[in-house]
């Protein structure tokens, strides 16, 4: 069980992030237009899970912006929004801001992700929701680079997720 904060105040996740050097956990979570995706459907591309607790606050919509600019000039790479939000809320968000350099998935339904990467929160405020963390994925689908934010409310660190690709 992970440890981390929430306005200074602790919390815990299921678990911990899956270590670096294995095999990515598959998934299956849902896309805009309600199909369904797992890691398998990005086979052969490096991969950023930018994973978060609700695209409707302030770090997490950041977040978003922040790798949806940074993913622009990436090579063979794609970034996956996750979030318990539902699908036409982070469409919407997209389509407001305009960003199209990422892909939003949700865990809306019942779904094997949070389970797989052990990072639901399972008390404090947030119980049920994803805790901001980032995973990054290489093309063979090896654990390359995680974080688990500390403190829920700050921003993850992007240049250490993106020196990993």
């Amino acid at each position: 069980m992970a440890k981390i904060t929430f306005k200074g105040t602790a919390v815990h996740t299921q678990g911990d992030l899956p270590a670096v050097g294995s095999s990515a956990p598959d998934f299956k979570l849902t896309a805009g237009d309600l199909s369904e995706k797992s890691l398998n459907d990005f086979k052969g591309k490096k991969v950023v899970l930018n994973i978060f607790p609700s695209i409707d606050t302030g770090t997490c919509a950041m977040s978003v912006r922040t790798f949806n600019e940074k993913a622009s000039g990436l090579e063979n790479t794609v970034v996956l929004c996750i979030s318990r939000d539902l699908p036409f809320a982070q469409g919407r968000f997209c389509a407001a801001e305009n960003l199209d350099n990422v892909v939003t998935l949700s865990e809306y339904k019942d779904s094997n992700f949070s389970d797989a990467y052990q990072l639901k929160f399972v008390d404090g405020p947030l119980t049920g929701l994803l805790s901001r963390s980032v995973v990054v994925i290489d093309e063979e689908g090896k654990v390359v680079y995680t974080e688990q934010v500390a403190e829920t409310t700050e921003e993850p660190d992007y240049e250490k997720a993106l020196a990993a690709l």
